[in-house]
């Protein structure tokens, strides 16, 4: 199983675009703090949520391999456990059915990532200390905020039992924890 660091220098290796390498974090940062909510592996859950974009960049217009590619790259690296979950997160793509917790909580976390960065973007500081759940409940109901953010794939949270607001405060309060490394 690669370390984390391991895991960033592939990242980097892979991943030309800030945006998206800053998108992974945040996808890791929720990851574990989800895991830890649940007292499953963060670093697993993590090492999912920072390398499941890891083919991005190279399957950006041919979305049908989008973690078809990612597994080629990470085969020998990482568990079938976390290959799966990342073709899983892609599953309309990959027919990789998100079955595992780890799975769907992947799906869940990839879009919220999204509405939390919206979210800090619009504050007067444009930082995610100022953002709170009052916000993140506000803007998820709001279809033309952050229209990137699928709803139905946040609401993946609700399929492993945790209930939206409660996901929303997992969430937030993981991505506070990555902040200065995602710039917010």
């Amino acid at each position: 199983m690669l370390t984390r660091e391991e895991a960033l220098n592939l990242v980097k290796k892979n991943v030309t675009k800030r945006n998206i390498v800053y998108h992974m974090l945040a996808v890791e940062a929720i990851m574990r703090s989800l895991a830890k909510y649940f007292g499953d592996d963060e670093d697993i859950w993590g090492l999912t949520g920072l390398l499941h974009d890891v083919d991005y960049v190279k399957t950006e217009s041919t979305p049908e391999i989008h973690g078809i590619l990612a597994e080629e790259i990470l085969k020998g690296l990482v568990s079938t456990e976390v290959i799966r979950a990342i073709k899983a997160h892609n599953f309309e793509n990959t027919n990789v059915m998100p079955e595992a917790r780890m799975e769907q909580a992947l799906i869940a976390c990839d879009s919220i990532s999204g509405l939390l960065v919206a979210c800090a973007l619009v504050m007067p500081s444009k930082k995610l200390a100022e953002v709170r759940i009052k916000t993140v409940k506000k803007k998820f109901k709001d279809k033309d905020f952050a229209g990137g953010a699928d709803r139905e794939r946040i609401l993946f949270c609700e399929k492993i039992g945790v209930p939206r607001e409660k996901f929303f405060e997992i969430a937030l309060n993981g991505l506070k924890n990555y902040a200065a490394e995602i710039g917010l």
